[in-house]
């Protein structure tokens, strides 16, 4: 089995990107971090404990395999997968299976830390958290057992993003949160601005919680009231459009906060009854109450057409399978309904409510490939007319599905107190929700979410510094079938990920394989508004602004959604988390200009200190250290390994040297680990924390482990993960993240910053 597990065979015909994706972070290791594991058995192991379920219903045996066989061809067969913590955890010790909880946070400093150890424990197994900080006194309130200051709910945000900062660096999964706050909390402004700094509270994902009466405030340009959630009484007013301006503002600046319809969500809470939801999960698509659990799915819509029949144009022409969307919809709600008995909670609490309400979320993928495929423009009338045919069948037949369930085994327990009692006899609070799909895209081989394509061409760089050029499978298969493939062609696509401008594609083509940078922000509410509209939960997508937008732009869309009957939006405006580093090139024209326009190394004082760290590699023990200057920022490197004189030895000298050049002429270090992270040689070896792919790998893990143990999060949640990802380049390949379905995937490696 270990042979076999190293060496991976592709019985599936998966693509290389879904093998390494599956290698890096899902199949199962050894203690010595070997695969051990195939996708096929991982698939097995998922289906058999899954299926297992089907016993506690009285289910025979036999009956019980047949359900793990149906379900092993739901997932082999790429048309439905479950969310990552299933594929990981399932049939495993730690079987825990679900993506997204959230988590109260009572006025008290006992629930305040309560929530932040049951945080740990959540991000321990793999999931992420929500909170909404609405019930905390405002700063400067009185504490009433000791007559104290309060010092605010941004001030204990940073207590949930230190702890998270600390138990994510052991975890296969990275921890995320999300953090609310209402729009009429009295610290609401401090809360807009709070990740103003890209190095603030970068484990959080922050939205603000926007109601009904500031909405129509905003629209009458008046004032709204702010209340102090201790005393429940109106403590001020502020201008609603000066608080609208200040979200749209910091949203335009770097993608933060959030908004969400507070008011709307709870018009949709299937248990009013039972209190009302406060947050989200880390990407918004999944309202919660307080520990309450979710477990996720999605249909692959690129699998949900057929060939038509009689068709004479060179390129196939398809249609939707509807009878195949409906056998597929039936058969993940039975898959996600089991997935909730056999699930190991981390809290009983969360065991308890998860099983009372049983809320489940069936959503999408493959949107982008199912509209290719049947030849309609992502940005148009015929889209949006789709998007709701689709998303309300699968609606319709989901809540078909899970009301079969129901007079099989029984309603939810918190039915009685539910919108369903005496309408519909249902086995499930909520069916539906449209989440991120980032890694599990790249495994089904189709588009991301209900997002656009991000490009059609790309390059991609693989061992021993070769460029491979990527091409989108329906691009490449109309190109050639109409007779404009050519390399040269596909590199000058790479070039610029759409073909909008070239003038060797007509403009049907053009329309059909539109990107994300083709179409307009208000393309993207629309078609979030369109999924919503048939949609439990809420959706989770992200609207693409050119770098070029303005406030008014975002603050347009914002409008839009409120009024199209969106629950929630995250945007991100092209390179905005980009700006305050490229601020520090005034430092250097400065520098330049003092030394006649040359870059001039620091001298080497007589006495320096460091540190010195040990790897393993496969080509020895490498010994790196890392010496400071007087300001304790890394000055040089040297490296020792193996005999003096050899070929491995010369190199990672050589290496050092020009680090040390470069760290003395001011180069970050983030800009080396990102030259030099990824490198891969012959001879990869694993070591505790992970694999080294070769000495260079080694010595820019090296340097990035320094720089995190010596600057560490400065109580700021501050970490090299998170540098990078600011900047647009994936943590772990140093590729290019793309924000999509409200979060921020590399789709080189699979690495996504909400886990």
């Amino acid at each position: 089995m270990k042979q076999a597990a190293k060496e991976i065979g592709n019985v599936l015909n998966l693509s290389q990107n879904a093998l390494t994706v599956l290698k890096k972070r899902y199949l199962k290791r050894n203690e010595e971090g070997e695969v051990i594991e195939t996708p096929e058995s991982l698939f097995r192991r998922v289906a058999r404990h899954v299926a297992s379920a089907d016993a506690l219903y009285g289910k025979a045996e036999v009956e019980v395999k047949q359900v793990e066989e149906e379900f092993y061809q739901l997932m082999t067969s790429l048309v439905f997968l479950p969310n990552s913590p299933t594929l990981m955890n399932a049939g495993r010790r730690l079987g825990q299976l679900s993506a997204c909880f959230v988590l109260p946070v009572d006025d008290s400093m006992e629930s305040i830390f309560d929530a932040v150890k049951y945080a740990a424990i959540i991000h321990k197994s793999g999931g992420g958290t929500g909170f909404s900080f609405s019930r905390l006194r405002p700063k400067g309130d009185v504490v009433g057992s000791t007559k104290g200051i309060s010092s605010g709910p941004v001030s204990f945000m940073t207590v949930f993003d230190t702890a998270t900062e600390a138990v994510k660096q052991g975890g296969t999964r990275r921890g995320a949160n999300m953090g609310m706050l209402r729009v009429d909390h009295p610290d609401i402004l401090e809360f807009i601005t709070c990740k103003n700094s890209n190095h603030r509270l970068n484990n959080f994902n922050i939205s603000v919680g926007l109601t009904e009466a500031f909405m129509k405030a905003v629209e009458d340009d008046s004032e709204y009231d702010l209340f102090n959630p201790r005393t429940k009484k109106v403590v001020s007013k502020l201008r609603a459009r000066t608080v609208f301006d200040t979200i749209v503002k910091q949203a335009w600046k770097n993608g933060e906060p959030g908004i969400v319809f507070l008011d709307r969500i709870n018009a949709s809470n299937p248990t009013p009854i039972l209190g009302e939801i406060e947050s989200t999960n880390p990407c918004g698509e999944q309202p919660l109450m307080p520990y309450e659990s979710c477990n996720l799915g999605s249909i692959n819509l690129a699998k949900m057409v057929k060939p038509v029949a009689s068709s004479q144009s060179p390129v196939v022409s398809y249609e939707v399978d509807w009878a195949k969307l409906k056998e597929t919809t039936w058969k993940a709600v039975h898959f996600l309904d089991n997935v909730i008995d056999v699930n190991k909670y981390p809290l009983k609490l969360i065991d308890e409510m998860t099983k009372a309400n049983r809320k489940i979320g069936l959503g999408v993928m493959g949107w982008a490939d199912m509209l290719i495929q049947l030849r309609i423009p992502y940005n148009s009338e015929r889209a949006i007319k789709l998007a709701e045919e689709v998303m309300g069948y699968i609606q319709t037949e989901g809540r078909i599905a899970s009301s079969a369930l129901a007079e099989e085994r029984g309603v939810f327990p918190n039915y009685e107190h539910s919108i369903y009692n005496g309408e519909m006899a249902v086995r499930n609070a909520t069916v539906t929700t449209i989440a991120p799909t980032g890694s599990l895209s790249i495994i089904a081989g189709c588009s991301s979410g209900i997002e656009p394509l991000f490009a059609l061409s790309f390059v991609r760089n693989v061992m021993e510094g070769t460029k491979l050029i990527e091409v989108n499978p329906y691009f490449e298969q109309e190109a050639k079938a109409t007779g404009l493939w050519s390399r040269e062609l596909m590199e000058r696509v790479a070039d610029s990920g759409s073909i909008a401008h070239f003038t060797e594609f007509n403009e049907e083509m053009k329309g059909v394989f539109v990107t994300a940078h083709d179409i307009t922000p208000t393309d993207h509410i629309r078609m979030q508004a369109a999924f919503q509209k048939y949609v439990d939960n809420a959706v989770s997508k992200t609207v693409n602004f050119s770098h070029a937008a303005t406030t008014k732009d975002v603050e347009d869309v914002y409008m839009l959604a409120y009024k199209t009957g969106c629950k929630g939006v995250t945007v991100y405006r092209d390179g905005s988390r980009e700006e305050q580093v490229l601020s520090t090139k005034k430092a250097d024209e400065k520098a330049k200009q003092e030394t006649g326009g040359k870059i001039v190394p620091k001298k080497r004082p007589p006495v320096i200190k460091g540190a010195t760290r040990l790897l393993k590699t496969g080509c020895g023990h490498l010994y790196v250290t890392i010496n400071e200057d007087e300001n304790g920022k890394p000055f040089e490197v040297f490296t020792n390994i193996g005999k003096a004189g050899g070929c491995a030895s010369s190199q990672s000298e050589a290496i050092g040297r020009l680090i040390s050049l470069s760290l003395r002429s001011n180069i970050e270090p983030d800009e080396i680990v990102k030259q030099l992270k990824g490198i891969s040689c012959h001879q990869p070896s694993w070591t505790e924390g992970g694999k080294i792919l070769s000495c260079s790998d080694a010595i820019a893990k090296a340097i990035e482990k320094y720089e995190y143990a010596t600057k560490g999060d400065n109580g700021n949640g501050k970490s090299k993960y998170n540098e990078v990802m600011l900047i647009g380049a994936c943590p772990e390949c140093g590729g290019a993240v793309e924000h999509e379905g409200g979060c921020a995937v590399c789709h080189n490696c699979g690495f996504t910053k909400c886990g």
